[in-house]
């Protein structure tokens, strides 16, 4: 099997995990919780990394036994690692606000909420929900890029 094939078929499996792992497995405290300054952030935001990097797992070797994938436990680790170190940095938000600073972004970062110059009201001018933000379609971006980064490392060591 090429190391392409091993990449695609690694990659879809971790992009699937994700979703799953990151909007089903992941508890709305650990949600809430992640973002916020100091220890009670950090464990939060450590307990969904760890439950997202196991169903990335678990995934991950469905998909490599039934399709009879080589990989390299060296490639697994390095590559759940990556994902999981850099998934961890980039939800407890500050940071990924900051990147969307240095990069330009923080406008498109604010869309969605009250921060944004044109953020969605109600007919009575209050606030009003949306399906989604600027900083989730940010979020979800970095950790796409990442998923990339981990089927890389998985297929190529």
């Amino acid at each position: 099997m090429s190391n392409a094939a091993v990449f695609a078929a690694v990659f879809v499996a971790l992009y699937v995990a994700h979703s799953v792992g990151d909007h089903w497995v992941q508890t709305s405290e650990q949600s809430a919780e992640k973002g916020k300054p100091g220890w009670a952030g950090r464990l939060a935001d450590t307990r969904h990394v760890i439950g997202l990097t196991i169903t990335k797992g678990v995934a991950l070797a469905a998909v490599v036994l039934v399709l009879d994938i080589p990989v390299t436990v060296l490639g697994v680790m390095a590559g759940l690692g990556a994902d999981a170190m850099t998934h961890w940095w980039a939800d407890r938000r500050s940071t990924l606000a900051w990147l969307a600073k240095v990069t330009g972004k923080t406008e498109f970062y604010t869309l969605g909420t009250g921060a944004h110059p044109a953020h969605p009201v109600t007919a009575e001018g209050k606030p009003a929900a949306t399906l989604g933000t600027g900083a989730y379609a940010l979020d979800q971006s970095f950790h796409h890029l990442f998923l990339g980064v981990a089927a890389l490392l998985i297929a190529a060591l």
